[in-house]
């Protein structure tokens, strides 16, 4: 009730429009930080480069959970919680039971205080925020009391669960190993699930973005692509046939208790009895059409960031580019995410927002996705949330090009990690200790732990009393 009463008194209180700025958040699935900006010149991200070019860029961006749904918790409550892709719909159980103790997610604050609310696309773990055994049973919300509008337009797909693991005009996944791991089809963008639903956010952007000056808006768009199968119209794969790719860092299975494990949601597709862990030739066509994927998924960028402009309200809008986890392409010999290794846990991060921070800067210091619910109330000056958020407010990395790290945590599995300037550390459920220094050559291959348990104790005490 206080919550409410406190909206209340903010509604009737503050002036909205033109002196607050429009957020649109965009959420890329399985996006390794591998881009233009980061540096990595044979990939083709021009409109993510482009973003990057207005704003910052984080080098060393990292997510709290190596999968979908707990990655997504985070980033839309601010807080810690499960680590399963359900996530969200226990905390939407929660609230449904005792509201009073369940905080306010991000687009829930962002409504209380006079924006309008709308997610188009895999903004949560469902496309479309809805649950039910097609993902489409609005009885049953993921977010409750966060949108005006949740929306996945799941077309010849059918239905949000059909959109979310859809190859070309319509095919969906009913066996999975009947599925090809990845296809290119001649034709637009609209036939593969990413091209109707951003039509659908581009239809939003427009009527939000012409009641802007009345009514400021939060919009997110989720990018499905590059999200298994890899599925891209085959203009974007054509760029990377006769390109070679640089090899793969580290690609053997790591010795000892890890977090490693058999690639088991990559392997379960039509895959024509090769694995790209012994066939090299294979490997490369996996890598290839990934990187298609996310040419793809840049356009889709691209058009979002065009109808800003077309609008007119680019230089009123915060736009944050964040990517939900990394993905390994054979490191460690793991094709998938599911791991607490650098590349599950490190993601792309690209924050441009008028009127604060300099453009074209690239920000060295650890940050987390933990910390990007303060960073937007802060930008939109908004008041806090009665609740305390654990994160912290980026905004003066925006400005000075750099800050004080602070660890970034992540867990999976009953398995937790924390990740310092030096080391990370990766502590087991059944106690087991994974140790590795960032400063070595070695890096995320050799587990230092016995070797140093004083630096793996002190660690581990600060990621036990934080988590």
């Amino acid at each position: 009730m206080k919550r409410f009463l406190f909206a209340f008194l903010v509604l009737a209180t503050t002036t909205f429009g033109a002196d607050r700025p429009n957020v649109l958040l965009i959420c890329v699935d399985d996006l390794r930080p591998e881009l233009g900006c980061y540096g990595v010149d044979y990939i083709l991200s021009p409109h993510i480069d482009g973003l990057a070019a207005r704003g910052t860029l984080f080098k060393r961006h990292y997510v709290q959970a190596p999968t979908c749904g707990a990655s997504r918790n985070t980033l839309l409550t601010g807080r810690y919680g499960a680590a399963g892709n359900d996530a969200l719909f226990k905390r939407a159980k929660q609230l449904a039971k005792d509201p009073e103790s369940v905080a306010p997610s991000l687009p829930a604050w962002f409504r209380e205080n006079g924006y309008t609310t709308v997610a188009v696309g895999k903004v949560s773990h469902h496309p479309g925020g809805k649950g039910g055994p097609d993902w489409d049973d609005p009885m049953i919300p993921e977010m409750p009391d966060s949108w005006d509008r949740s929306l996945l337009p799941a077309g010849q797909w059918k239905r949000p669960r059909g959109w979310m693991h859809g190859l070309a005009y319509g095919e969906i996944r009913k066996i999975a190993k009947d599925m090809a791991l990845f296809q290119a089809e001649e034709g637009d963008d609209s036939i593969y699930p990413d091209g109707p639903s951003i039509e659908v956010a581009l239809e939003e952007l427009e009527t939000l973005g012409k009641a802007a000056k009345d009514k400021p808006f939060f919009l997110a768009a989720g990018i499905l692509r590059p999200h298994l199968p890899f599925g891209a119209p085959k203009k974007y794969l054509e760029p990377y046939l006769d390109v070679t790719l640089p090899a793969v860092p580290h690609p053997d299975k790591p010795e000892g208790k890890t977090t490693w494990h058999g690639s088991g949601e990559f392997m379960k597709y039509q895959r024509w009895g090769r694995n790209p862990n012994e066939d090299a030739e294979f490997a490369e066509e996996v890598r290839k059409h990934y990187a298609a994927c996310v040419t793809y998924a840049d356009a889709q960028v691209g058009k979002l960031l065009a109808k800003l402009d077309e609008l007119g309200i680019r230089d009123n809008t915060i736009v944050v580019l964040w990517g939900d986890h990394g993905w390994h392409l054979g490191e460690h010999a793991v094709w998938g995410k599911h791991t607490l290794y650098e590349e599950s846990l490190r993601a792309p991060l690209i924050i441009s927002a008028p009127g604060a921070g300099k453009r074209n800067t690239a920000v060295d210091t650890i940050v987390e996705t933990l910390d990007l619910f303060p960073t937007l109330v802060d930008l939109a000056g908004l008041p806090n949330p009665d609740e305390p958020l654990p994160g912290r407010s980026l905004r003066s990395f925006l400005d000075r090009g750099d800050g004080v790290s602070r660890p970034a945590y992540g867990y999976h599995r009953g398995n937790q990690t924390i990740r310092t300037d030096r080391y990370r550390l990766i502590v087991h459920r059944n106690g087991d200790l994974e140790l590795y220094d960032h400063d070595s050559e070695e890096g995320e291959t050799k587990n230092i732990a016995k070797e140093n348990p004083d630096v793996a104790g002190r660690l581990r005490e600060i990621m036990e009393e934080r988590l």
